[in-house]
């Protein structure tokens, strides 16, 4: 029975290189290839008679952790392994919490990815030994790496800083405005920024996260 295996990545040259290592091996079949989630979720949703996914994470339009995301929700038989050349925490920590059954870097040579995708389709977690340590990690401190992301992933600038700084303090748009010299139109559209990237959506969340991340 051969393992039916779909690739996943923006890059080519890459995808040529994943499925020229798959070929030494008769038992794997790859079923077809797609250059970003969203090619990977239309032709899921043509056919998922499918394994196992071999996912990049960084795509235009729809990344690898969405992508996992959604197929995991949709297509919960499917297994997927991250294959990245990014090993940093952030997307470790992230791949696992949207439920990638694997992470191995693209530098892997065919036996070890081919080793790497049996342990999956079996129930394991392939993993590079690296990886491996980086997710002990994670999952020993878990809290600490949240904060850690939360902290990389916001970068307010000075001038939202000191908006946010106004709004703590419960002040009006209109006093927000005049005490940084600025039009109440200017303040709103910073407000609207700041919301956007603590990802919260009234001003009590704004200021809850911000000071939580050590931002004000």
């Amino acid at each position: 029975m051969k393992i039916k295996i779909a690739i996943v990545d923006d890059n080519s040259f890459l995808i040529k290189a994943v499925t020229e290592k798959l070929s030494f091996f008769e038992d794997l079949e790859v079923k077809f290839t797609a250059t970003h989630g969203s090619d990977l979720l239309l032709k899921l949703s043509e056919n998922h008679n499918l394994d196992l996914i071999l996912m990049d994470i960084e795509m235009p339009i729809l990344n690898g952790i969405e992508s996992t995301e959604i197929v995991k929700q949709k297509y919960p038989h499917i297994k997927i392994i991250m294959l990245t050349v990014f090993d940093n925490d952030e997307n470790i920590f992230n791949a696992i919490k949207a439920g990638a059954d694997g992470y191995l870097l693209k530098e892997i040579n065919a036996k070890d990815l081919y080793d790497g995708i049996q342990e999956t389709i079996n129930g394991g977690a392939a993993m590079n030994p690296s990886i491996a340590m980086k997710t002990l990690k994670l999952l020993r401190n878990p809290i600490n790496i949240e904060n850690k992301i939360d902290q990389d992933v916001i970068k307010l600038t000075q001038r939202e800083v000191e908006v946010l700084e106004q709004l703590s303090k419960g002040l009006s748009y209109n006093l927000i405005a005049e005490n940084l010299i600025l039009s109440v139109g200017t303040v709103r559209k910073h407000i609207e920024n700041i919301y956007k990237k603590l990802q919260v959506h009234n001003k009590l969340e704004a200021v809850s996260k911000a000071k939580k991340n050590n931002l004000i």
